[in-house]
C-alpha cells in the first residue's frame, strides 16, 4: 500500500516530493515492472526524507548532459528529426536562464507550437499524457537548482515570486511504470 503524499511545508518540500516520485518510477521502468511495488516506495520515501533533511541531493546537471550527448539528435518533444533548433525548457520570456543547462534539441514545429509557455504544461495541453521521465528529470534539477540559486525553497507554496517556470504544474503524482517512457523514442 502506498505512503500518503506529505503536505508540502515550502517550495523545496514540493518539488523534492516530485523528484523522489521520479526516481520510483525511474526505477520501476528500468526493471521493466508494470505497477509500482514496495522497493519502489521505500525508494521514494528513502529520497524524499533525505532531500528535505539534506543528508541526499539530486544528481548533478552534468548527468543530463551525458544524457543528451548520447542520445541520437532528434527533437526531445516528438522524435522528429527535420528542422531541429534549441528551445529553453524554461521559457526565456518568464525568466529562464540563457544556458545550456536549460536548452533541449526540439523540432520548429514543436518549438512553434510550445511558444513561451512552461513545459509541463504545454506538453499536458499537447500531449494529454505524462512527459518523458528524462525531460521530467532534466525540468526538476533546472527547477531545483533555480529555487536554491533565488532562495527561495523555505518560501511557502503560494508565495514563491520570479520563478521561470510554474509551481502549480509541478507533477506530485506519477502514472503506473506501464504508462511512463524514458524519451520519446
Amino acid at each position: 500500500m502506498a505512503a500518503k503524499k506529505p503536505k508540502y511545508q515550502n517550495v523545496s518540500e514540493l518539488l523534492f516530493w516530485s523528484y523522489a516520485n521520479l526516481a520510483m518510477a525511474h526505477s520501476a521502468l528500468t526493471k521493466g515492472q508494470d505497477r509500482y511495488g514496495r522497493l519502489n516506495y521505500m525508494i521514494r520515501a528513502r529520497l524524499y526524507k533525505g532531500l528535505c533533511q539534506g543528508t541526499m541531493s539530486v544528481g548533478t546537471i552534468l548527468d543530463e548532459e551525458k544524457v543528451k550527448l548520447n542520445q541520437p539528435l532528434l527533437c526531445c518533444f516528438c522524435g522528429g528529426s527535420a528542422k531541429l533548433t534549441m528551445d529553453h525548457l524554461f521559457s526565456r520570456s518568464y525568466g529562464g536562464p540563457e544556458t545550456a543547462d536549460n536548452v533541449v534539441w526540439v523540432c520548429r514545429s514543436c518549438n512553434s507550437s510550445k511558444k513561451g509557455a512552461d513545459f509541463l504544461e504545454w506538453w499536458q495541453r499537447k500531449h494529454g499524457n505524462f512527459p518523458p521521465l528524462l525531460l521530467v528529470r532534466r525540468y526538476l534539477k533546472l527547477a531545483i537548482i533555480t529555487v536554491e540559486r533565488l532562495g527561495l525553497g523555505e518560501r511557502p507554496i503560494d508565495d514563491a515570486p520570479g520563478l521561470p517556470f510554474n509551481l502549480a504544474a509541478v507533477p506530485t503524482k506519477y502514472p503506473q511504470p506501464a504508462d511512463c517512457r524514458l524519451a520519446v523514442v
